[in-house]
């Protein structure tokens, strides 16, 4: 599993997404994920009118990819943990990445901008 190969399969769960095809979009996702849809499903702002990917990282484990998914009156970046599962990239988690109001840093200290607020599972 390479960046390139996550990249496709992140593109093509933004593409179902889209569409409006969960069960397409949960193709992608571990057996484990799929068990547990529906708080995933009722977190995305749907219908959906964007879906991109953000960024693609390597991480020790795997890779890390957020997706930025634009609803009628919702945005929401969605961070993806992505695993080699039966030789093709695979959503094995999966986190709405909360936006924290910026704050006045202390000189030298930069603020935290982000963190997971759910993560599935």
């Amino acid at each position: 599993m390479d960046e390139q190969a996550v990249r496709e399969h992140a593109q093509a769960t933004c593409a179902a997404l889209l569409a409006g095809d969960i069960g397409k979009a949960a193709e992608e996702m571990s057996k484990e994920l799929r068990s547990s849809l529906g708080p995933i499903v009722a977190m995305l702002p749907m219908p959906m009118t964007e879906a991109s990917i953000e960024s693609i990282e390597s991480t020790p484990t795997g890779y890390k990819a957020v997706l930025h998914l634009v609803g009628e009156g919702d945005t929401l970046r969605l961070e993806t943990r992505w695993k080699d599962r039966d030789g093709r990239p695979t959503i094995v988690e999966a986190s709405r990445v909360h936006e924290e109001p910026a704050e006045p840093s202390v000189e030298g200290e930069a603020p935290e901008a982000e963190h997971a607020e759910r993560r599935w599972p």
